[in-house]
């Protein structure tokens, strides 16, 4: 059972997430529940798991953070890409993570914070601005 049902996740140039509570309440829609810290440079994506539990963020500061959002705390640092992350994305199953980057690359991780794959032969001559995940298992 997620511990915000009703929630919207936000990410900032001000290199914090925000957890928004949606009231419902036309004067007061959405009211902040947590703001996280962690990230040293801009974020520029963040998603949410399925079950609401976890959220994934990418940054500028070339990490991507997996965030407990009861906790309000990073849980793993996923560290390998060389310059700007800028797209991140969780598998339907939660269970592998990828990233694209400003250093051309697409990342394929697991939850641990391992990069299992990096594809980059005969892919992007620039920037991988967004990647999003379709498994069929």
């Amino acid at each position: 059972e997620p511990k915000y049902p009703d929630m919207i996740l936000s990410s900032s140039r001000d290199k914090t997430l925000i957890v928004w509570k949606l009231t419902r309440d036309e004067a007061n829609y959405g009211v902040p529940q947590k703001r996280l810290y962690g990230h040293s440079h801009f974020i520029s994506d963040v998603v949410l798991s399925s079950d609401g539990n976890y959220a994934l963020s990418g940054s500028w500061d070339k990490t991507l953070r997996l965030w407990d959002l009861a906790a309000g705390r990073t849980t793993r640092r996923f560290e390998d890409h060389t310059q700007d992350v800028l797209s991140v994305a969780f598998s339907v199953d939660n269970r592998q993570i990828v990233s694209g980057s400003r250093d051309k690359t697409i990342k394929l991780w697991n939850t641990l914070a391992e990069c299992k794959y990096t594809i980059q032969e005969d892919g992007h001559s620039d920037w991988v601005s967004c990647v999003r995940f379709h498994l069929t298992i």
